[in-house]
């Protein structure tokens, strides 16, 4: 008998498994993002936390210290319409400043933008500083700034938001802003607009009050001082472009030429409502009717316009020498300065393509 053939199916071929060559890399970018993002996040709470405990301890130190406050130096004579640069202020800035360490929250520094704005957030402040609340004082804000964010961390009331600014005016009579010392402070949840108070101007003693010396008063009040220094603050962007700015100001203020500041008709603006402190001004805001407006005013303004750091009152008190009128920054952050309206001008042609 014939055997039958078994019956062969032939069945597909399975097709080869095709790896995607951009899978692996791809893998291997969000891992290293995750842990990048991970790390980053640690650092920055690790050191925000070493920012707010070292500030409180700075807080708490004796406004002597010790007899170890070393004056500022004195580089301007309003009286004698001069400038008398002193070698001394660059080496006081850098072994004074407190921009030198992570202490200075600056208006200008990305780290201390960056914990303001998360100071802001429960979450971050539970994992700074779990028994407590960190108020954060950035350069070149103004009281009522900082005011809004202090009674929203600590849940101040209307009423309690005014004693606080009562309180730390009533400490420096007659200078109504620029006394809040830019720093990261340490208090408890449940501090009191006298506490915070107490403690801002407590420190603003320490920082500022004990360098500026009677003899330095008598030559540049101290009131003027701090308001050229919070123009500097707005209008600069680090140190050496403080003084450079400052040589400005007081080159204008020799000849009696208004300071056209633009920072000022930001402030005079904010002052008249709306809903930024700092709105970007217009061609239009320079007719605006305010003691701010120094396109319209001769002088100073009647204030600061916000609390300086310790590098621009060093700076507004040791100008640079220059025979510049007029100044700008280029997209870069450049520093660009000339005599005369006439070269202004060009130098704004050259560097925008335009200028009038």
């Amino acid at each position: 008998m014939k055997q039958k053939r078994p019956v062969v199916v032939l069945l597909p071929a399975p097709k080869p498994v095709v790896r995607s060559r951009f899978l692996s890399p791809l893998i291997y970018t969000g891992v290293a993002f995750v842990a990048f993002a991970t790390l980053s996040f640690s650092y920055l709470v690790t050191q925000t936390r070493e920012v707010a405990f070292e500030s409180a301890a700075v807080s708490s130190t004796p406004a002597e210290h010790d007899g170890r406050i070393t004056p500022f130096p004195l580089g301007v004579d309003p009286h004698k319409k001069k400038i008398i640069e002193q070698a001394s202020a660059d080496t006081y800035f850098e072994t004074h400043s407190p921009s030198r360490s992570l202490a200075q929250a600056s208006n200008h520094s990305w780290f201390g933008r960056m914990v303001q704005h998360l100071a802001m957030m429960d979450w971050y402040q539970n994992l700074a500083t779990p028994t407590g609340r960190m108020l954060v004082i950035a350069s070149g804000d103004r009281k009522e700034e900082l005011a809004d964010h202090f009674a929203k961390l600590l849940s101040w009331n209307v009423a309690e938001r005014a004693q606080f600014l009562d309180l730390v005016a009533t400490a420096t009579p007659g200078i109504l802003e620029g006394t809040y010392f830019p720093s990261t402070y340490v208090v408890a949840r449940s501090a009191t607009p006298e506490d915070v108070a107490l403690l801002i101007t407590e420190r603003f003693k320490i920082e500022v009050l004990s360098r500026y010396k009677p003899e330095i008063d008598a030559v540049v009040p101290m009131k003027d001082a701090l308001t050229i220094a919070s123009l500097l603050e707005r209008e600069a962007y680090d140190f050496e472009d403080m003084r450079l700015i400052s040589g400005v100001i007081w080159n204008r203020l020799f000849i009696g030429m208004n300071l056209q500041i633009d920072a000022t008709l930001q402030y005079a603006k904010a002052n008249g409502g709306g809903s930024e402190w700092w709105p970007v001004p217009t061609p239009k805001d320079k007719d605006l009717h305010s003691p701010y407006n120094t396109y319209k005013v001769v002088g100073l303004p009647p204030t600061p316009i916000a609390n300086p750091s310790l590098d621009a009152i060093l700076a507004a008190l040791n100008p640079k020498q220059t025979n510049c009128l007029f100044y700008f920054h280029d997209s870069h952050a450049g520093f660009h300065c000339a005599p005369t309206y006439k070269e202004h001008v060009e130098l704004l042609k050259q560097y925008y393509g335009q200028g009038k």
